[in-house]
């Protein structure tokens, strides 16, 4: 049996994790959670009920999308999110992957949930909701790997991001640059030198970074379209790695990453108006590697069907029985309008039913 204190601090474990949910009868711990799904901010009208709930990794992407008031291909059968007001929708949902931990010593949180099925996901199909449906406006879709030099944007917000390093080797040399995290945080057992310290601390640095142009432009966050920001955190897989998960260097950088995040996460969420989801997920390490094409900052992708070299017919879209609807019983209240108007037309009498016609035959029979 654990003491009070060891439970609480189980409890909260719990909160924090994704992946493989774990058994606890009376305390007492039956195998140990490696991977976590952890609502750290949520506006009120965004319903995370609290429960040991587990969600597959692979339906990460269709949560995300409902937490924004967005619809998906398949109804996502999990009690943890309730629906909210239909005309509420929060400005943006921020998600934190963090590699190579169990699980990170943050605060209370909104919810937390155990994640089954640690496969890897990305918000691609999200990004292109938002890009699709907010084309003409200024949506901010950021998604950040470093460990794969992949940085990229959609939408006409490019401009404002287009300083933000791109590249894995350009946010290593913002490092020595004005305004670098490395004056600020307590290192200790990190060295600059390393290959994998500066992995971990040019990933800090990027989150500084974003939340530094959102303060500059705070246009972006009072839009009427929503953002999407998926950062995918690699360092701390690095370090246990090369160091071990019982070494200074990682212990020192789990606390630094936990003290980032909270701050990360309030000052998003406060720059938002506290209308933002912030989720962290933590996972020790995925089953099945991730490989995804790389794309520029600058890129913004067309929506429309580019072709194809195979003559390959266009994407099923699943819109397309609504517009369907919408269009087919439209033209047939439009065609019977046109038959009823017809009809009076022709059964009408101008003498009675034209005032026309009727001032004519007055004057005729006054003369």
């Amino acid at each position: 049996m654990l003491s009070a204190n060891a439970c609480l601090d189980l409890h909260f474990k719990l909160l924090v994790g994704f992946f493989s949910p774990p058994i606890v009868k009376g305390c007492v711990l039956k195998f140990s959670v490696s991977f976590l799904l952890l609502a750290l901010f949520a506006p009120d009208f965004v319903s995370f009920q609290k429960g040991d709930w587990p969600i597959s990794g692979e339906n990460i992407p269709d949560l995300v999308a409902l937490t924004m008031g967005f619809s998906v291909k398949e109804d996502l059968s999990w009690p943890g999110l309730q629906a909210g007001p239909l005309f509420s929708r929060p400005r943006a949902n921020v998600l934190l992957v963090v590699r190579g931990v169990n699980n990170l010593n943050l605060p209370k949180s909104v919810a937390s949930y155990p994640l089954e099925n640690p496969v890897p996901f990305t918000l691609d199909s999200v990004a292109e909701t938002v890009h699709s449906l907010f084309n003409e406006d200024t949506p901010v879709v950021l998604q950040l790997a470093p460990s794969e030099e992949r940085l990229y944007m959609l939408g006409k917000a490019n401009a404002v991001f287009e300083d933000l390093p791109v590249t894995l080797q350009q946010i290593r040399a913002r490092l020595s640059q004005d305004g670098s995290v490395l004056t600020s945080l307590p290192l200790n057992s990190l060295s600059r030198n390393a290959e994998a310290d500066l992995l971990f601390l040019s990933e800090v640095q990027v989150l500084h970074d974003i939340t530094a142009l959102l303060q500059k432009h705070k246009h972006l966050a009072k839009d009427h379209s929503p953002d999407i920001y998926s950062l995918e955190l690699s360092g701390l897989e690095e370090l246990s790695r090369l160091y071990g998960p019982d070494s200074p260097q990682y212990r020192d950088a789990t606390a630094i990453l936990a003290t980032v995040l909270q701050k990360f996460g309030e000052e998003v969420y406060g720059l938002y108006g506290k209308s933002a989801v912030v989720e962290v997920v933590t996972v020790k390490t995925f089953e099945a590697p991730l490989t995804r094409k790389s794309r520029s900052i600058l890129e913004s992708r067309q929506i429309s069907n580019p072709g194809s070299p195979y003559n390959l017919a266009y994407k099923y879209n699943y819109e397309y029985a609504v517009v369907f609807n919408i269009v087919l019983w439209l033209m047939i209240a439009l065609a019977l309008a046109l038959v009823v108007i017809a009809y009076n037309l022709w059964n009408m009498d101008p003498g009675y039913d034209s005032i026309i016609y009727r001032m004519t035959n007055q004057k005729i029979r006054m003369d």
